[in-house]
């Protein structure tokens, strides 16, 4: 793989006495979608917090546009270019989506042409502009959630479980602005628990199991496959449709 944009190599992550991460190797291929897969409880998210610098990597490395970041802050990782959309969705319900925007845009006011963009991929968000954004369906807080990693010219995105519990219509309108993304030259590393929304987006594929990573390969290699989804992921796609 060339010039990936990321690499974790070795990385361990402790939560209090827990040990989450138990080695973590994975590459992310610049300009590409990577699908972080598994069971619940395995370290997906652990995985996506440790990139970000929420929590601590007791030992390992994290190396993001060929520059070695492990031991940076937070603020650093994001101002670097690395956009995370959590799975509780970090809006301020409080604040109006116009409000929640301007807060994300950390280095200057909200660009127009991106505005644009974000508006075209998630109309409601234009819609209910000034609305406190505690009043939006799951669904829009979602796309507030996705739209605010955009506020800033981002060069990779983790985005953990951007699908989950919303209705097929709005699974739609996400995937299609995660492909936009893609299309705009982004790195995307995303955690998601749909298999469907997981084969139409993903390039790559990564699995993991008890902390580590258990299989690699393409997407569709793993998609066409229903003998491996069942042995990585317990996943009986005969079932699922």
């Amino acid at each position: 793989m060339s010039d990936p944009v990321l690499e974790l190599s070795g990385l361990h992550t402790d939560i209090a006495q827990y040990h989450i991460l138990e080695g973590v190797d994975l590459s992310v291929p610049r300009g590409q979608v990577t699908m972080l897969l598994g069971r619940n409880g395995v370290g997906k998210t652990t995985t996506l917090r440790t990139i970000m610098g929420h929590w601590a990597a007791k030992s390992g490395t994290i190396r993001y546009d060929a520059q070695d970041i492990t031991g940076w802050p937070t603020p650093a990782r994001a101002r670097a270019g690395i956009g995370f959309v959590p799975e509780d969705m970090g809006i301020f319900s409080d604040l109006t989506v116009e409000e929640n925007m301007v807060l994300a845009a950390a280095s200057g006011p909200l660009d127009p042409a991106r505005l644009t963009r974000i508006f075209a991929a998630f109309p409601p968000l234009k819609t209910f502009w000034t609305a406190e954004a505690g009043n939006l369906s799951g669904g829009q807080k979602q796309m507030l959630s996705i739209a605010r990693a955009m506020a800033e010219e981002r060069i990779l995105y983790l985005i953990d479980e951007p699908t989950k519990g919303l209705a097929p219509a709005i699974v739609s309108t996400m995937a299609g602005a995660l492909r936009d993304l893609k299309a705009q030259g982004a790195s995307i590393l995303l955690v998601e628990q749909n298999f469907a929304v997981a084969k139409a987006l993903g390039d790559h594929a990564a699995v993991m199991e008890g902390g580590r990573i258990v299989w690699t390969g393409p997407m569709a290699e793993l998609a066409a496959d229903t003998a491996l989804q069942e042995r990585l992921m317990g996943l009986n796609m005969e079932v699922q449709g």
